[in-house]
């Protein structure tokens, strides 16, 4: 199966973005780092910016509520920059879909 961050990654890219992944492994720490603490993507179109927190689906709100308690949150909207949430989970029908919620 395909990872959350490769398949928002590539919904994104159909959807027109240009999409970077900001996120990284820090082998010292032995931790994942994401950019401003909670960003996995960045993403642009045209003049629009935006900053994706991927997970799974059932984790969508708890990583909201991390981003708008994050210290940088006011300065990232400050800037105009988009901010949204990609939750990705098997229904019961067996397919994979994605649950989307922006939280600029």
């Amino acid at each position: 199966m395909t990872s959350p961050l490769q398949r928002s990654k590539a919904q994104l890219e159909a959807e027109g973005w240009l999409v970077a992944i900001v996120e990284h492994w820090n082998s010292f720490a032995r931790v994942r780092q994401d950019l401003w603490g909670w960003a996995d993507l960045l993403c642009l179109k045209g003049d629009q910016v935006i900053a994706v927190q991927v997970c799974c689906r059932g984790d969508v709100a708890k990583r909201a509520r991390k981003i708008g308690e994050s210290s940088t949150i006011d300065r990232v909207r400050q800037a105009g920059i988009g901010v949204r949430v990609h939750g990705w989970g098997r229904m019961a029908d067996g397919r994979v879909r994605l649950r989307e919620v922006d939280v600029s």
